[in-house]
């Protein structure tokens, strides 16, 4: 990806060196089931000690070496996030675009959705609109996940701004609503469609920002999408494939997903909810 030369967005609190603090007591216990939570789609709250949301702006971690460059690639990848988003709000809803803040942390940090740890991976926190990730992920995405390159990285960040961009058109309320309704194949089938419809809107972006691609970039995604598909998943842990407990969808379906946002780039080639 072609990203050095791209705006930054002013939107990235850097909140590594302070922002967090470490569970005390039972904090390895918390850590793995936040990791259990994550792998299966689970909302990062649930397990995760509420706490007052974290200051607007906080001390910046330590200056130099690679976690720099990747904050600098971070803030790229999210100001292209802002441009294509804006210009769809705008074009489609004849409204502005109420753009996500995102918060770099380490090992852990509190947010509105409560006092959460890296083990969950990335995530949104729909209470104050911010994204949240611990830069080690992407050391995790390629060494773990065995999805490496610089567009995996971006695809996860265009993933959590998808879930922002259904929080601000009312998706995820009307999803959670309909969730608390159901029985659990239902809810989960939901949580699926949702999960989807975030992949789509990050291919979605993905084509809006073709001119910054290199050649097997959408491939990185792709891999990346494969990689953390729900039966991809519990094959790892558990061995075996339960679909009727899948929450963010197959590897197939990711995958199929992403590359309809891709190759289709309308908003509309995005509702999950009714293909």
């Amino acid at each position: 990806m072609r990203w050095e030369t791209g705006r930054r967005s002013d939107n990235v609190i850097d909140a590594r060196g302070g922002g967090g603090r470490m569970v005390a007591g039972g904090g390895i216990g918390v850590a793995l089931l936040a990791l259990v939570v994550y792998l299966l789609g689970g909302d990062p709250s649930a397990v995760t000690t509420s706490q007052p949301p974290a200051a607007s702006r906080q001390q910046p971690g330590p200056a130099g070496g690679p976690a720099d460059a990747q904050a600098d690639f971070v803030k790229v990848v999210l100001g292209d996030t802002e441009d294509t988003w804006d210009a769809i709000f705008k074009q489609r809803f004849g409204r502005t675009y109420q753009q996500p803040e995102l918060v770099l942390f380490t090992r852990a940090v509190e947010s509105a959705c409560g006092f959460a740890q890296a083990a969950m991976g990335p995530f949104y926190c729909p209470r104050d609109h911010r994204v949240y990730i611990d830069l080690a992920f992407y050391d995790e995405l390629r060494q773990r996940f065995r999805a490496p390159g610089d567009f995996a990285q971006a695809y996860v960040i265009a993933h959590e701004v998808g879930h922002h961009v259904q929080a601000l058109l009312g998706i995820s309320g009307q999803v959670t609503a309909a969730r608390q309704r159901s029985d659990r194949t239902t809810a989960n089938d939901l949580s699926v469609r949702t999960e989807l419809q975030a992949d789509c809107f990050a291919g979605l972006w993905a084509r809006n920002a073709k001119n910054q691609l290199d050649p097997g970039d959408i491939e990185e995604a792709l891999s990346a999408a494969s990689a953390i598909g729900d039966d991809t998943l519990q094959k790892r842990s558990q061995g075996y494939v339960v679909p009727e407990s899948f929450t963010h969808g197959s590897a197939q379906q990711r995958v199929t997903w992403f590359r309809r946002g891709f190759e289709m780039g309308t908003f509309e080639a995005c509702d999950t909810f009714r293909s």
